[in-house]
């Protein structure tokens, strides 16, 4: 059982800060590279048992809709502003091409899903015909019948509760709305000007409707913020009560995101000022009965993620905390990231070349990364410390055939210093994230990440808080 009975030590954090992965994956998507080719994943998805019924269950899929009407200026995904519903119209035909070329690929079989999630871009760009449409190509090539969660990223600038009501009626389960910030100066320095009645609604809807779950998402560190403002904001996404919050710390990357270049850095907060947001945030969503879940997730105690965490039974994937494992993900569409047997793949960035390589009837993969035996063994230790605040040396040796204090004599080295910051409890066999440490988990978690350690700059990753 995990439990989250965190502390948020102020000046732990602020002695703590430094860059780090959000271990969304291990090895990280900048450890991708070229030679990962078409060919290598049909290696790869030659290794999916078509006879074990146990690994079809756990087929994810991931559907990227790159498209957005207007340019959020802090957002650093991969999307496409456009307004001309012909461009729309094209990407589906080929989104159901490459759908099409995975399920002959797989012997024409219609793997059993178990989870699928729509990102974006704006999935909810598409009209309800288009969301339908594309519901009914994934019904027509997968086997939906025990899906679990099918989930999607929500704009609510250009969406209603008929738009909500027609994803119940095809099959959604879960929405998550951006919201960033209701503060209209902040919202015009980032370009998206959103009230708290668009929100509102999606979130009371998708209640109304029956929708299982609802998430917000929020930013801290944008500009013009401040403690009295965003207290205005969690107070009013209180009011929404949805089921999940996750409250993000803006990475502001210009060098690596062209829209970020617009945004003034005089205009951000200072290092401090965010830390108070932070810590009344925490503060305020912890006492309206948010639970912490890890890293910048809560949860209510009712959602599935918090009694995922309780039970010990949650995950990571590319989505952040999950309720689902991301082994076995087949991803679609323009720069989606999937897991297939021991590798990770990415496909093309590029728009034309992601149609040039379907119209050649390829996969239209642009990198990944096949893991070695090395990756695999710690992936799953920084799974265990992300998501269970804690590892179990005994398993690990057990589960890998390896004696954990010679694999880790650098790593134990550096174990130790973190003990004496108070960030973990290190015993014979095992380590515990402490109280204090939990915000900090990601300053655990790369110790054990070989590519970290070796790389002299890390400035590329976001900061941990």
């Amino acid at each position: 059982m995990t439990t989250t009975n965190f502390i948020f030590d102020r000046e732990l954090i602020e002695k703590c800060q430094t860059n780090a992965p959000r271990y969304t994956s291990y090895p990280t998507a900048d450890k991708f590279n070229s030679s990962y080719t078409s060919e290598t994943q049909l290696s790869q998805l030659g290794k999916i048992d078509m006879k074990d019924i146990s690994a079809l269950d756990k087929i994810s899929l991931y559907i990227h809709i790159p498209y957005c009407n207007t340019l959020c200026l802090f957002c650093g995904c991969n999307k496409i502003i456009t307004n001309n519903r012909n461009n729309i119209t094209t990407y589906i035909e080929y989104l159901e091409r490459e759908i099409k070329l995975y399920r002959e690929l797989l012997y024409n079989k219609k793997l059993s899903v178990i989870q699928l999630h729509f990102g974006g871009g704006s999935p909810s760009w598409l009209s309800e015909d288009e969301i339908t449409q594309v519901m009914s190509i994934i019904n027509e090539n997968f086997d939906l019948t025990n899906v679990e969660e099918v989930a999607m990223e929500i704009d609510p600038r250009h969406c209603n509760e008929s738009y909500i009501k027609n994803l119940k009626n095809i099959g959604f389960t879960r929405v998550s709305i951006g919201v960033q910030d209701f503060n209209y100066k902040v919202q015009k320095a980032v370009n998206r000007v959103q009230s708290f009645d668009e929100s509102n609604v999606i979130i009371q809807s998708a209640k109304k409707y029956g929708l299982t779950s609802t998430n917000v998402d929020l930013i801290y560190g944008l500009p013009f913020q401040n403690v009295e403002t965003f207290s205005e904001t969690i107070d009013k996404i209180i009011t929404m009560n949805p089921d999940r919050i996750a409250l993000f710390n803006y990475a502001h990357i210009p060098s690596l995101t062209m829209a970020q270049t617009r945004i003034k850095e005089e205009d951000l907060p200072m290092a401090s000022v965010k830390l108070d947001i932070l810590q009344m945030s925490v503060q305020k969503l912890t006492e309206a009965g948010y639970m912490f879940i890890g890293m910048d997730h809560f949860a209510l105690p009712t959602d599935s993620l918090a009694i995922a965490l309780t039970n010990g039974t949650i995950q990571r994937n590319f989505q952040g905390y999950s309720t689902f494992a991301d082994s076995n993900l087949l991803s679609f569409g323009l720069s989606s990231i999937g897991f297939i047997g021991d590798s990770y793949y990415q496909n093309q960035k590029d728009i034309k070349q992601y149609y040039e390589l379907i119209d050649r009837k390829q996969l239209p993969i642009l990198r990944g990364i096949v893991l070695t035996t090395d990756d695999i063994i710690r992936r799953f230790i920084i799974q265990e410390i992300m998501c269970k605040f804690g590892l179990d040396f005994i398993k690990i040796e057990t589960l890998f055939t390896l004696k954990f204090n010679d694999y880790f004599t650098d790593e134990l080295h550096d174990l130790i210093k973190l003990q004496d910051l108070d960030l973990i409890e290190l015993a014979e066999n095992n380590l515990r994230v402490t109280a204090k440490g939990q915000f900090l988990v990601r300053n655990v978690a790369v110790i054990f990440d070989k590519y970290y350690r070796n790389k002299i700059d890390n400035k590329q990753y976001s900061k941990v808080i």
